[in-house]
């Protein structure tokens, strides 16, 4: 893995499909002190809250025969806007900051996503994006995995 410079007042944004923290570096390359900037959450209701009927049914017009229709993954769709809305206040939060660089640590599904997302904006910020999910994980156990991948 090639070694990434978290300067001073750079953004780490970790996040998933549920939760995001928007962390900025207010060290420097060598000794990073993320702080937590903004924490976004979503709640996660089960598939019996969200679908209050049975799957529909299509009838076949030439025969008696019937099927289900598949019903639309409301997780992943709640996934994706919740992606899409943190992104979103990412690109909020350079511009207040006046600052242009960031560096994204997400799963890999969520990355996929992020990538559809970008803004032409924020994929020239953009100065890493790391395949993990840290979401859960304290600042301080980030940050220190961080300071292993900087030291290359």
């Amino acid at each position: 893995m090639a070694k990434i410079r978290i300067r001073n007042l750079d953004w780490v944004v970790v996040l998933d499909g549920r939760k995001a923290l928007f962390l900025q570096n207010e060290g420097d390359e060598l000794h990073l002190n993320l702080v937590v900037r903004e924490v976004r959450d979503q709640p996660d209701p089960r598939n019996r809250e969200l679908f209050t009927d049975r799957p529909g049914k299509v009838y076949q017009s030439a025969t008696t025969s019937h099927s289900a229709v598949e019903l639309t993954d409301r997780h992943d769709a709640a996934e994706h806007a919740f992606i899409e809305a943190s992104l979103s206040r990412l690109g909020e939060l350079m511009v207040q900051a006046k600052h242009s660089r960031h560096i994204i640590v997400a799963p890999p599904r969520a990355l996929g996503m992020i990538r559809k997302l970008y803004t032409s904006a924020l994929k020239a910020a953009s100065k890493a994006e790391l395949a993990h999910d840290w979401v859960h994980m304290p600042v301080h156990e980030i940050e220190s995995r961080l300071a292993e991948i900087s030291k290359g």
